[in-house]
């Protein structure tokens, strides 16, 4: 999926302010609205643009405590991890689910009320479950996001 320079300006754009007009787009990027619109529309039929995300302020809702679970899961098979991350996704506390190689099969990132809501989420749910056969739990401190990630050049590296 090629993208040219002024997909990459609009995806610069996009991603300062996913809810800029087209024409505000249009402008800071040097061309028409309709080219603007067309371009976009094209980023998202091509699956390079699949939404916009509302940023939440966790401890503002609640949720001051932030985690990072690594668990493992035994048996290692397809339908033993298919379920586990089927059933970590759904959970409430659940921000993302990462699939990992090496030690740990997941990284599972929470946020949580507090240190006694994250204790009881790995002791009460997280091991409680069959499959689970280690969780480590470090405390995030900050979690710094970067929403803005260019695509990579093509041509030789």
């Amino acid at each position: 999926m090629a993208l040219d320079e002024l997909d990459t300006a609009i995806l610069r754009e996009l991603q300062s302010d996913a809810r800029m007009t087209n024409r505000d787009v249009a402008a800071r990027v040097g061309v028409s609205p309709t080219t603007a619109l067309d371009r976009t529309r094209a980023l998202r039929r091509r699956g390079i643009v699949r939404g916009a995300i509302l940023d939440v302020d966790l401890a503002a809702i609640g949720r001051s405590v932030q985690a990072l679970i690594a668990v493992r899961v035994r048996p290692p098979s397809r339908p033993v991890i298919d379920s586990f991350r089927a059933w970590v996704s759904a959970l409430p506390d659940t921000l993302g689910v990462f699939v990992t190689t090496g030690t740990e099969d997941f990284i599972v990132h929470v946020a949580v009320p507090d240190n006694n809501a994250l204790y009881a989420l790995v002791i009460d749910k997280l091991t409680q479950r069959p499959e689970v056969a280690d969780v480590r739990t470090s405390i995030v401190y900050e979690h710094i996001t970067n929403t803005r990630i260019a695509p990579v050049p093509e041509g030789p590296s």
